[in-house]
């Protein structure tokens, strides 16, 4: 009797909802499992002209059976489902219904109860996270339902990414249950990911390991990149932010993809062994950041797409990369291979699934996370194996070091016995041999200063030559310009001095300039004052400290003295005069000095000009 009431009372339900026809509902009774998948009384239209509920509930549309084909893949449209629920059971139940697909970009619902429309919700990751009804990372909805209740439910999907609509009705403790439980799995994989990512960064710090630095920048962004593709980076991370959403998973995996490349550069040692690859790893991650700039500028829906082609290519390029070092016999090359098998098989399954090549009853991001957690666990094994190696590498390398220091130890005990007992035999020739070394260094010391002095002076006159000349002009020069006292410059040229050679000869010739350069000395009073043989018959007096007028009366003093004072050379004697020429300054740079030098030279030859025999003061002409 209970059995034929029940199918009584649905068929008045239906009678009286106006809505007998050829389409599914889900009918609930006590025997209804907590979990029902409603894509058997799913039904699909694409785009309707209007979107009021009247429209929506009127015969214009054509709805169709929703079938997997309908909605697959990656794309950008808009589609309204509708399904219907009737209850048939006595007791009340409280229903969650499920949309778990937390990347969907804005969801529109109208549920009507009984022909009556009991509420309109806007939801979708467009919308700030907490204007959600129900806090959760999938899209939920809850109600009651009572006997003979009979419910209505309209959708409208917008959405530029994975367009699945997994829809599942749940008694709402079934349901809290089941998140519990996923929570706990999310939690635990997402904890696994980033205790690595943050071991390996902490390793990489502490060691300034390249290796180490990649591979935690690698697990960090893949375990944000988990917790964006779970939801939980939305809720927790950045809820007020939901435009975000449209930027990151795609920029996650161009930056996981750049570290990737970097890491399998090292880890595999590609510097050292094929710099073809090497330059390729470079490449490819220079590439990565540019996906990631140009994606910032894409739609969602291509940029992701774009994402997803680049990290199935990115890991079949790492697979043949490792797989032809591995042949090759590198160690690390092979364990990188073994561990990247997962990875690459999970990128290409949940690519295929998520770009629609291939159809499969599995959620399309299952395989990668698969993949993901094999591969992030093995390659964290082979970074431990690799540290492991290089840690008894340097062992080795300490031992022989160590070796090598004890037999040079040894050998340097044995040399410091064999010089103890030489040192004691050559301790006394060293003592004699220090005293003649002394005695040698003296006089070679004596004998250097007469050289040094000898060097400094005319052979002919005694007085200093043109070398010195040369130095002590720079260095009085710039005495005059820190102090800003006047340096006077003397050019000395005795007069008819050819004649003198052509009449009593060369001889004679060089005891007047004897007898010049020591009447020079004589009237040259000063310890500072210079003079030096020019050149042939010239010399040349720096007078520093000294203004025009005492450079000229030193000037005049010097002539006269000269001029009074013959030249005996055997029995003859001759007179002797000389000319000056005179320039005083005080000097401002070091071209000066030369300056001055040439000025005191051109008042030489004034003097010579105007008659000889006299001092001339430098004067333009």
């Amino acid at each position: 009797m209970r059995f034929s009431f029940n199918h009584l009372a649905l068929i008045f339900i239906l009678f009286f909802s106006g809505i007998i026809s050829a389409e599914e509902r889900l009918i609930i009774t006590e025997k209804t499992s907590d979990e029902v998948p409603l894509s058997q009384v799913l039904y699909l239209a694409k785009q309707p002209v209007k979107v009021d509920l009247a429209y929506l509930e009127s015969a214009a549309i054509d709805w169709q059976q929703y079938e997997d084909k309908h909605i697959r893949g990656i794309n950008n449209k808009t589609y309204w489902l509708k399904f219907s629920i009737s209850q048939i059971a006595k007791q009340t139940r409280q229903q969650t219904l499920s949309l778990a697909n937390p990347h969907l970009d804005f969801i529109e619902l109208y549920h009507v109860k009984n022909s009556q429309l009991v509420e309109h919700l806007h939801l979708g990751d467009l919308l700030p996270f907490k204007q959600r009804e129900v806090i959760s990372t999938n899209f939920l909805y809850s109600f009651s339902s009572n006997q003979l209740d009979n419910h209505q439910f309209y959708l409208k999907i917008d959405n530029t990414g994975a367009a699945n609509i997994p829809l599942t009705l749940w008694s709402s403790d079934a349901y809290y249950q089941d998140a519990e439980l996923q929570a706990v799995f999310y939690g635990f994989q997402l904890g696994i990911l980033a205790a690595i990512g943050l071991f390996s960064l902490f390793i990489a710090i502490t060691s300034h390991s390249f290796s180490y630095t990649y591979f935690s920048g690698y697990v960090l962004s893949i375990t944000f990149f988990v917790a964006t593709l779970h939801g939980l980076a939305f809720r927790f991370i950045w809820p007020n932010f939901p435009v975000l959403q449209q930027y990151a998973l795609p920029a996650l995996l161009s930056l996981s993809m750049m570290f990737v490349f970097l890491f399998s550069e090292k880890v595999m040692q590609f510097k050292y062994h094929n710099q073809t690859m090497l330059r390729l790893c470079r490449i490819c991650a220079a590439l990565s950041i540019l996906l990631l700039i140009s994606g910032l500028f894409l739609s969602y829906t291509i940029a992701l797409k774009l994402t997803i082609y680049s990290v199935m290519f990115a890991s079949v390029m790492l697979m043949y990369m490792s797989a032809t070092q591995a042949f090759k016999g590198y160690k690390l090359a092979k364990l990188f291979a073994i561990g990247w098998i997962g990875m690459m098989l999970g990128s290409l399954l949940s690519g295929a699934l998520y770009l629609d090549l291939i159809n499969w009853d599995i959620e399309a991001k299952t395989p990668f996370l698969i993949g993901l957690s094999f591969e992030v666990l093995f390659m964290a094994a082979l970074l431990a194996i690799r540290y492991n190696d290089e840690r008894l590498a340097k062992l080795k390398i300490q031992q022989e070091a160590l070796a090598q220091a004890k037999e040079a130890k040894e050998h340097k005990d044995k040399a410091l016995r064999i010089e103890a007992r030489s040192s004691e035999q050559l301790s006394q020739k060293v003592q004699e041999r220090t005293l003649e070394l002394e005695i040698a260094l003296r006089e070679l010391n004596d004998a250097n200063q007469k050289l040094t002095e000898q060097a400094k002076i005319d052979s002919l006159t005694g007085v200093k030559n043109r070398n010195s000349f040369d130095k002590r002009i720079v260095a009085e020069g710039r005495i005059s310009r820190r102090q800003q006292t006047p340096m006077s410059i003397l050019m000395l040229d005795l007069d008819h001095f050819k004649s003198i050679n052509d009449s009593y000869g060369h001889l004679a010739g060089d005891q007047a300039l004897r007898v010049v350069a020591t009447t020079l000395k004589q009237n040259l009073k000063r310890p500072t004052d210079l003079v030096s043989r020019f050149g042939g018959e010239e010399f040349a007096i720096i007078l520093p400290n000294t203004d025009q007028v005492g450079a000229l009366q030193v000037a005049e003093t010097i002539r006269k003295a000269i001029s009074e004072q013959p030249i005996i050379w055997g029995d003859d004697s001759f007179p002797l005069t000389v000319s000056i020429g005179v320039k005083s300054e005080i000097v401002t740079s070091e071209e000066h000095t030369t300056l001055l030098l040439e000025q005191a030279d051109k008042a030489l030859y004034q003097a010579k000009n105007e008659g000889r025999n006299r001092t001339k003061l430098y004067s333009p002409i």
